[in-house]
C-alpha cells in the first residue's frame, strides 16, 4: 500500500552543547514514526574545530566522537556509540536515516605549511589583486589523536586549492589561490567561480583526494548503516564530482543510497542546470519554493497566492524536489537568514505536506519550537504531518484562481480509509471557494481538521462543497471519521 514519505531535519543551529543529542533522537524515534515521519536527516556527526560546532567546520571525517581531538572526545551531539545507537533506534521504527555529508572544506589543521599563493578578488576569484607570495597556512592534517585508525591518509597543501587565512599576516577578508592550482570551472558562476567557500578548499580534481573520499564514504556507510545522504554545499564542488562519485558508491555497494543536495540558489534555472549536469543523480532542496514562501510572508496581502508555486523545482521537476519551509541556515542570525514569518508558516507547511508532489522536509525548530530565540512551534504542524501520512492520497485538483484565496482537493483512494480532503489558504481576508469533491461524496459532511472554521460543509448532489477559510489562515476539510486519528503525541 502506498505510503507518503515525510522527512524531518532533526536539528537546528542553536541546540545546547550538552552531548545528549543522539540520546534525545533515539528517545523520539517511536513518536516520530507514529506521527508519520519516514525519513530523518541527522546533523553532521564528525569532529570539528570545537565541541560547540554545529558540524560544518570539518576537522576529521573519521572521528565520530571516538578520539580525543580538538579538546574533546564527544562532538556537540554525543559519542560515536550513541550516534550508532540512535540510527538503530530510528531503523527499528522503520525510518530511513540521512547522513549530512560535508566534503567541500577542512578547518583546524594540525601544522602550518609555507605555500606560494596569489591573493584574488572576493568578488571575482579569477582576478588577482596582488603578486604571488609565500603565505603560512594550516594545511597539514595529521590527526594525531586518531593515530592512523581507519585511515593513515594525511592531508597537506597539495590536497587543497586555496584558503582565506595567512597565519603570517593575520589579515582577514582575503582569499588566496595556491600557485599551480585552479578554481573548478564547473561550479556556480557567482564570483567568477564559487569553488571557494571557506577554510581550506578541498581539491576534488586531485586523484589522491577523490580516492580517499571514496574510501572514507564506503567506510562510513558500513560503520554507521545510514541509508541516504544529504550533500552539503554542492554548488561549490565540481558538478562532475558528485555525478561520478555517487555512481561509484552505488555501483560498488549495490545499494541505491538516495541523495539530496543543498544548492543554495533561488534561481530555478540553476537548479535545473545542476540536475542535468549530475544526470539526476540526486534530488535538490527546493530553494526557489522557500524564497516564494519567504517573500509571501513578508509581502502579506500584496503577494499573489496564485503564483506561489511558480518557478519552483516541485512544479518543474517534482521527482527531484525536496520541499521545505525553513532550515538551520535560514534561521535568524545565520548568513543565509530568510526566515519565513510566523503567520505564514502554517500555510507554507500545508502546501508542502498536503500536495502530491515533492518530498517535504519538516524543520525541527518549527515542530518543537526554538527557545534560544523565543520562537514558537508552528501551530497544527503535527496535525498537518498526520494528515499527509493518513489522508493525503488520490488525484489532485487545483484551485489557484485567485490572488488571495487558493486551494486544492485530494480525491482519496480505496486503500486509505477516509482519505482525501479539501484545503483552502488565504493570505488576506477570509472567504470561501466552491470546490469539487465527487458525486460519490454527495450528502457527506466535511469538518475543518485544524478547527479554524467551526461549521461543517455538506457536499451537494453534484459533488461540490463551498469551503471557507479565515483571515491569513488555512483550513483542511476532512470526513468526520478522519478527525479521531489526528491526535498528536509529542
Amino acid at each position: 500500500m502506498e505510503t507518503n514519505r515525510t522527512m524531518m531535519q532533526f536539528f537546528e543551529w542553536y541546540l545546547p552543547n550538552d552531548g545528549f543529542w543522539w540520546k534525545r533522537c533515539a528517545a523520539k524515534a517511536q513518536n516520530l514514526a507514529g506521527l508519520g515521519i519516514t525519513d530523518i536527516w541527522l546533523p553532521p556527526a564528525y569532529k570539528c574545530t570545537s565541541q560547540n560546532d554545529v558540524g560544518y567546520s570539518i576537522y576529521d571525517l573519521y572521528d565520530l566522537g571516538e578520539f580525543d581531538q580538538k579538546g574533546t572526545v564527544r562532538t556537540k551531539y554525543g559519542t560515536k556509540e550513541e550516534y550508532i545507537e540512535a540510527i538503530k533506534a530510528l531503523h527499528n521504527e522503520g525510518m530511513l536515516v540521512y547522513a549530512d555529508i560535508v566534503l567541500n572544506h577542512r578547518m583546524g589543521g594540525d601544522k602550518l605549511e609555507k605555500v606560494r599563493a596569489v591573493p584574488v578578488s572576493p568578488e571575482n576569484r579569477y582576478q588577482p589583486v596582488g603578486d604571488e607570495q609565500t603565505i603560512s597556512v594550516w594545511s597539514k592534517f595529521t590527526f594525531p589523536g586518531r593515530n592512523d585508525k581507519y585511515s593513515s591518509f594525511k592531508w597537506d597543501h597539495t590536497h587543497f586549492t586555496g584558503t582565506d587565512w595567512d597565519e603570517s599576516s593575520k589579515e582577514a577578508g582575503k582569499i588566496y589561490r595556491f600557485t599551480g592550482k585552479n578554481w573548478e570551472p564547473d561550479t556556480d558562476p557567482e564570483y567568477g567561480s564559487f569553488d571557494y567557500l571557506m577554510g581550506m578548499n578541498v581539491d576534488m580534481e586531485n586523484p589522491e583526494v577523490s580516492d580517499e573520499l571514496r574510501k572514507w564514504l564506503e567506510w562510513y556507510l558500513k560503520e554507521t548503516d545510514v541509508d541516504a545522504l544529504r550533500l552539503d554545499a554542492v554548488k561549490h564542488i565540481s558538478f562532475s564530482f558528485y555525478r561520478d562519485f555517487l555512481k561509484t558508491i552505488r555501483t560498488d555497494s549495490g545499494r541505491a543510497y538516495p541523495a539530496v543536495g543543498e544548492y543554495w540558489s533561488g534561481d530555478l534555472d540553476k537548479l535545473l542546470y545542476y540536475l542535468d549536469s549530475v544526470e539526476n543523480a540526486m534530488s535538490l532542496f527546493d530553494v526557489a519554493l522557500h524564497f516564494n514562501f519567504y517573500h509571501a510572508s513578508k509581502s502579506g496581502s500584496d503577494y499573489d497566492m496564485s503564483s506561489i508555486l511558480s518557478r519552483t523545482l516541485v512544479t518543474e521537476k517534482p521527482a527531484n524536489a525536496v520541499t521545505f519551509v525553513d532550515n538551520h541556515d535560514t534561521q535568524l542570525g545565520q548568513s543565509l537568514q530568510s526566515f519565513v514569518e510566523d503567520w505564514f508558516k502554517q500555510l507554507a507547511y500545508a502546501i508542502i505536506l498536503l500536495r502530491k508532489d515533492g518530498l517535504p522536509c519538516v524543520f525541527y525548530a518549527d515542530y518543537y519550537g526554538n527557545p534560544a530565540h523565543n520562537r514558537p512551534m508552528v501551530p497544527n504542524l503535527g496535525k498537518l504531518i498526520k494528515l499527509r501520512h493518513l489522508y493525503s492520497y488520490g488525484d489532485q485538483t487545483d484551485y489557484f484562481d485567485d490572488k488571495h484565496i487558493v486551494g486544492w482537493v485530494r480525491s482519496g483512494d480505496d486503500q486509505h480509509r477516509d482519505s482525501g480532503f479539501a484545503v483552502l489558504l488565504s493570505n488576506a481576508e477570509g472567504g470561501s471557494k466552491k470546490m469539487y469533491i465527487g458525486k460519490d461524496r454527495s450528502g457527506t459532511a466535511y469538518y475543518d481538521a485544524l478547527s479554524n472554521s467551526p461549521d461543517p460543509v455538506i457536499i451537494d448532489e453534484d459533488g461540490y462543497g463551498v469551503f471557507s477559510v479565515g483571515e491569513k489562515s488555512v483550513s483542511v476539510w476532512v470526513l468526520e471519521g478522519a478527525l479521531e486519528d489526528l491526535t498528536v503525541n509529542e
